[in-house]
């Protein structure tokens, strides 16, 4: 489980750096107020909740704007840099290693604003997060446990295509074959991967209603959201722990493959789009101050 809704914000910025560079823009622009509409249909908020949600909102996008929006386009230039070279698998994950470090800064902002929203908590609210997670998870049953093993085999293999072709365009039918032949060999276990989130999130509900319960301060509401947020990147089952490392080590293997199989022009669409983002990032960060647009 990814800790959805203790990662809300960090996960936003992190999809937008996959987005094409317009819709980057536009997306930061509208952040606020997306967040807002996302993070409601976890929480429900009302009344004086639901104002101090959006306060922080505001907040942690006014901060991220001007401390962190360089720094990304820092690291994309660097990364940009390497885009015509070859890359092992190792160097992917240093790569990705890299990337989370980018983002741990965001993530930790957002978690200590978040920290008073659970004090505030209602017993109805908490049982509207427990239902959205079964809600999630049944939509995550149907797209990636299907009954029929073929099907099974053809939505994954659609997902890995799909992000592939936001960084290198539309891929060759040798490229399509390459993934589909790795993706035959991933060790990934989707009902595993699926009983690991439920279990993650159990813990989350647990840990929330424990914290509503002793009316927590909010240092140590924090640091139990940390807890949980590294409880889901690293489990605290030694066994799901090895499954975990054995995914990530495929997974940059499957990466550096198709870096390799890249043709020129894939390459210069890959050049060019980092390139936009970083243009992306430095115009929202000189926009540093702008007065953002009320919340609904």
């Amino acid at each position: 489980m990814r800790s959805t809704i203790l990662k809300g914000w960090w996960l936003a910025v992190a999809l937008s750096l996959l987005s094409a560079c317009s819709a980057l823009r536009l997306a930061y622009d509208k952040g606020p107020t997306l967040a807002w509409w996302w993070l409601d249909g976890w929480g429900d908020f009302g009344g004086e909740q639901a104002q101090r949600v959006k306060d922080d909102i505001r907040s942690w996008f006014t901060w991220h704007r001007k401390a962190q929006l360089d720094a990304y386009a820092i690291w994309l230039a660097r990364l940009q840099a390497k885009s015509a070279e070859s890359i092992t698998p190792a160097q992917m994950c240093a790569l990705a290693d890299e990337a989370r470090q980018q983002l741990e800064p965001a993530l930790q902002h957002a978690l200590v604003r978040m920290a008073p929203w659970v004090a505030s908590l209602s017993q109805a609210q908490l049982q509207h997060i427990a239902r959205r997670f079964a809600e999630g998870n049944e939509e995550l049953r149907r797209e990636h446990l299907q009954p029929d093993p073929a099907e099974r085999e053809a939505a994954a293999r659609q997902r890995l295509q799909d992000r592939a072709e936001r960084f290198y365009g539309r891929l060759n039918p040798a490229q399509r074959e390459l993934l589909a032949r790795m993706l035959r060999s991933s060790p990934l276990e989707a009902a595993r991967w699926l009983a690991e989130r439920e279990q993650r999130q159990q813990q989350t509900l647990q840990s929330l209603r424990r914290l509503v319960a002793e009316r927590a301060d909010a240092a140590r509401i924090a640091a139990v959201l940390q807890g949980l947020v590294h409880d889901a990147e690293h489990s605290p089952d030694p066994a799901y722990r090895a499954h975990q490392q054995r995914v990530r080590d495929f997974n940059c293997e499957l990466a550096a493959r198709l870096h390799e199989a890249a043709g020129p022009e894939q390459r210069r669409r890959l050049h060019e789009r980092l390139q936009g983002w970083q243009d992306d990032l430095r115009l929202l960060a000189a926009q540093a101050g702008r007065e953002d647009s009320p919340l609904p």
